[in-house]
């Protein structure tokens, strides 16, 4: 299996909401591996590795958010495999 590493920044009505908790479940559901947290700025980061269509399909999915969020932005970016084996909630950045 080829990981690829990507982080998304996703910007809007993206905290209180469940966001992470919905993002971690998406990702189960893909099979990828990283991480979600919630950031000063309002906006939540996300770091997924895995099978580059499973983590598109994660970007497609940001975009719309479970039912209580507004999703402005998902701004997608290059990133490292950090090793992580399964998908954690991490603190706030």
């Amino acid at each position: 299996m080829s990981r690829l590493a990507a982080t998304l920044r996703i910007e809007g009505r993206v905290q209180g909401v469940g966001y992470r908790w919905w993002a971690m479940g998406e990702a189960h559901r893909l099979g990828l591996s990283g991480w979600a947290r919630n950031r000063a700025d309002g906006s939540v980061e996300i770091l997924a590795i895995g099978e580059p269509a499973a983590i598109a399909a994660l970007e497609e999915a940001c975009a719309e958010g479970p039912p209580a969020a507004r999703v402005d932005v998902v701004r997608r970016g290059a990133a490292d495999d950090d090793g992580s084996r399964g998908f954690r909630q991490r603190s706030t950045l």
